[in-house]
C-alpha cells in the first residue's frame, strides 16, 4: 500500500508515520510537507533513511505539486493544517489558506489521482464547548468557536461534499487533545514542561479550570490507522481516552513529576473565545473497530516527560528563532 501523508513532519503526522512504518514495514509512504513552522524533519530523523519513506516538500495549496507527488497513492491521510488557536486569533487567514483552500485543492487531486481513500484528520473542537455532563458524538452539531475551529469545521464539509457529490471514498477522524514527543512547544503540555525545566514561569491562562480530554499520541495513531483500514466510508470517528483533565491539573501534575514548586504557576489573562470544555464519545470506534487506548493519562505523561528531559537538543532547537518572537507576542504582556 502507498500512503500519502500531508503534514507528516508535524506532531501527529511524525509519530503517525513512524507507527505505520514499524506496523507495516512493506508499506510506502510519500510525506509531502510544507515545513512551516511547526514542520520539523528532526522529528523523523530515526526513519528518513529506510526503504519505504520519502519526503516531498510542498504545499496542499499547490495543485501541481500534489498531482506530481500523488501518482500511484493508495489513500491520502490529511494531517496538513494550521492548528495552534492563538495563532488563529492573531491572523485567521493562514487558517483559511491552508485547512479549506488547501483541504479542497487536495480533494480535488485525490480524486483527479484515483486514490481509494481519503481520511481528514480533523479535531473535537469543531463542536464548540460541552457542558458538563455532557459528550460530544459524531452527530453533534458543529459550533466552532475560534477561527482555528471554523477552519476545521468548513474543511470537513468539503471533504462530506466530495463524498456525497462525487462518491470519493472518505473518512474523518475528531481527535481529543494529544500529548506525547515531538509536539510543537506552544502546545500546553509541551510549553509547561519545558519551561519548568529552564525556571521559566508557566502560564496559566484564565483560571486554568478549562477542561480537556487527553489522549497520548500513540493512542491516536493507532487509531487514525483503524479508521483508515476498516472505518465505514463517510462516516465520522470520535477518537477520546475518557481521561478529562483542567489545565491546572496537568500543570501541578507536570510540576510534581519535575521536582519543580507549584510557585512557578501564573495565572495571564484568558484567551478570546476560549471554549471551557471538551468532551466526546468515543464509542463508535470502540465498538465498530474494537479500539481503545493503551496508555492511561498516568503512564503516557510520564513517558512525555521523560521524552522531554531526555531529548534537549531537540527542545533547545525547536525553542529557538520565531517561537522566541511569537512567545514574547502571546505572554509578553499579560
Amino acid at each position: 500500500m502507498r500512503l500519502f501523508v500531508t503534514g507528516g513532519a508535524g506532531f501527529i503526522g511524525s509519530n503517525f508515520i513512524r507507527h505505520m512504518l514499524a506496523v507495516y514495514p512493506g508499506y510506502e509512504i510519500v510525506n509531502f510537507d510544507k515545513l512551516t513552522y511547526a514542520g520539523n524533519l528532526d522529528n523523523l530523523r530515526d526513519v528518513e533513511r529506510l526503504a519505504g519513506y520519502s519526503f516531498v516538500r510542498g504545499d496542499i495549496c499547490d495543485r501541481r505539486a500534489l498531482d506530481d507527488a500523488l501518482a500511484g497513492a493508495d489513500a491520502v491521510i490529511n494531517f496538513a493544517a494550521e492548528s495552534h488557536v492563538d495563532r488563529s486569533i492573531e491572523r485567521a487567514s493562514d487558517f483559511i489558506e491552508t485547512n479549506v483552500a488547501g483541504t479542497q485543492t487536495l480533494l480535488d487531486a485525490a480524486r483527479a489521482a484515483g486514490v481509494s481513500r481519503f481520511v481528514q484528520i480533523s479535531t473535537d473542537e469543531v463542536m464548540g464547548s460541552c457542558c458538563d455532563g455532557e459528550y460530544f458524538t459524531e452527530a453533534s452539531p458543529m459550533r466552532p468557536n475560534s477561527p482555528y475551529a471554523a477552519s476545521k469545521a468548513a474543511a470537513e464539509h468539503l471533504v462530506r461534499a466530495a463524498h456525497i457529490t462525487f462518491g470519493l471514498d472518505v473518512v474523518t477522524t475528531r481527535a481529543s487533545n494529544n500529548y506525547g514527543p515531538y509536539q510543537f512547544p506552544e502546545k500546553l503540555i509541551p510549553l509547561m514542561i519545558t519551561n519548568a525545566l529552564e525556571d521559566k514561569e508557566l502560564p496559566v491562562y484564565g483560571d486554568g479550570l478549562n477542561v480537556r480530554d487527553w489522549l497520548h499520541v500513540k493512542d491516536c495513531c493507532r487509531a487514525i490507522d483503524a479508521v483508515l483500514h476498516r472505518g465505514r466510508s463517510g462516516e465520522v470517528y470520535n477518537i477520546g481516552s475518557r481521561a478529562e483533565k483542567t489545565n491546572l491539573e496537568i500543570v501541578n501534575t507536570l510540576l510534581d513529576l519535575l521536582g519543580k514548586p507549584r510557585s512557578l504557576i501564573k495565572f495571564v489573562t484568558d484567551r478570546l473565545g476560549h471554549d471551557r470544555r471538551y468532551a466526546t464519545n468515543p464509542s463508535r470506534i470502540e465498538n465498530e473497530l474494537d479500539w481503545r487506548p493503551e496508555e492511561t493519562f498516568e503512564s503516557g505523561i510520564e513517558q512525555t516527560v521523560r521524552w522531554y528531559t531526555g531529548n534537549s537538543e531537540w527542545v533547545a532547537r525547536t525553542r529557538s528563532g520565531e517561537y522566541l518572537q511569537y512567545y514574547e507576542r502571546m505572554y509578553g504582556g499579560r
